[in-house]
């Protein structure tokens, strides 16, 4: 999505000391600067030598899977950035004392979103910048050293992920040698280590950019998902079973984009992805600050239905609410009471709901990234609780 950041402090930390004794402090924190050591990597079932799965990889069938990573929490606007800085959106840079406040809180999985655009090399072989890999698998290790589930994707790319046909065959192309080289750099993790395709492709600009696209652009999107899982897939080891997020034309719950969506190769381990900020007027746009009357509460359950209808009970697909939340509009019971009914709903309808924290307290972070405290905790805490016990319930049925 399209989000705006405030200006916050950015923090200068020492990045060479990061991994050391796992202590809290200056130690833990991740730089911009110097030769990067990512750490050893946790250990993790289905992780063999050079990344050969040991027999136990991708075993979890992908509803259980999606179960287990409870609810979650974006590291938005950082890794993110329309920037070669990820701290351009005001963001200081991520810290491993950052990711050990969210674990506590009680959040189980990570979802990380990258921009690549300005750390690739030009064509034929659109290599990756050696330094900005090391970042992201710091940052990986931060949270699977807590034991959390990562998602790792390409975010913000969308200026050269045209859905066009003229554009399609440079794009598979680009697409196809930047998956093979995030793929084989973590091909030697575990289950807990989660690929998704792409954010939100769409054409940007378009009047159809957020009603689902045209029939082109869906098209071209579903062929963009098809290379990248075919170049994932392609490098072997864990990453023949690897869980892999797979979202609809712009992540979205249009019904063309929902119609119109194709899982590559029919695989079992691909996850749908969509992003849901429902109602609009209330979670993104702040003109409806008021939220939790029957009605509200009714459309909200139809929506969710909606998306459970369509890929779990039709398609036997596991779903992934990559992203929601509400952005802050003066109005903390009404964001409250709509956080934990989306959450326990989500939960109770096999769907894991992974909230959009963008860092900026005036939209919607509710997690300060500077002094490590939650600016709204009992959002965090409703949502790790109804998602925990929904997802209990649902267990044991």
């Amino acid at each position: 999505m399209r989000k705006t950041v405030l200006i916050f402090m950015v923090l200068s930390v020492n990045f060479s000391l990061f991994m050391s004794c796992g202590q809290k402090g200056h130690s833990d924190m991740a730089n911009v600067s110097g030769d990067l050591d990512v750490g050893e990597m946790p250990k993790e079932e289905g992780k063999g030598e050079d990344g050969e799965d040991d027999g136990n990889m991708g075993e979890i069938a992908p509803e259980e899977f999606v179960l287990d990573m409870g609810a979650g929490w974006n590291l938005g606007n950082a890794m993110d950035t329309y920037d070669s800085d990820e701290t351009a959106w005001g963001n200081p840079l991520t810290t491993k004392p950052m990711i050990d406040e969210i674990a506590k809180m009680g959040f189980k999985t990570l979802r990380l979103p990258v921009t690549w655009k300005f750390h690739i090399g030009d064509g034929p072989d659109y290599l990756i910048e050696a330094n900005w890999l090391d970042k992201v698998e710091a940052i990986a290790n931060f949270a699977l050293e807590n034991e959390m589930y990562v998602i790792i994707n390409i975010h913000h790319d969308e200026t050269w992920i045209l859905p066009t046909y003229e554009k399609a065959d440079e794009v598979k192309d680009e697409l196809s040698k930047v998956w093979t080289q995030i793929a084989n750099r973590f091909k030697p993790y575990g289950d807990n280590l989660i690929f998704e395709t792409l954010n939100e492709p769409r054409h940007k600009g378009t009047p159809e950019e957020w009603k689902g696209g045209t029939q082109e652009g869906r098209d071209a999107v579903n062929q963009y998902h098809q290379v990248s899982v075919d170049a994932i897939r392609a490098t072997g080891g864990n990453n023949a079973k690897r869980k892999i997020m797979v979202s609809t034309y712009a992540a979205s719950t249009n019904s063309n984009a929902l119609n119109d969506y194709l899982v590559p190769n029919g695989d079992k381990n691909v996850i749908v992805s969509v992003h849901s900020y429902f109602p609009y007027q209330f979670c993104l746009d702040g003109t409806d600050p008021t939220w939790g009357t029957e009605a509200d509460k009714t459309a909200l359950l139809a929506e969710l239905d909606k998306i459970r209808d369509k890929f779990i009970v039709k398609d036997n697909r596991a779903v992934v609410m990559g992203e929601w939340g509400s952005t802050f509009s003066d109005n903390p019971e009404d964001r409250l009471a709509h956080a934990q009914f989306y959450a326990k709903a989500c939960a109770e309808r096999g769907i894991c709901p992974i909230w959009w924290d963008n860092g900026n307290v005036d939209e919607f972070g509710i997690f300060n990234r500077n002094t490590l405290e939650w600016n709204y905790p009992e959002i965090a805490e409703a949502i790790v609780k109804e998602t925990a016990e929904a997802r209990s319930k649902t267990k044991t049925e």
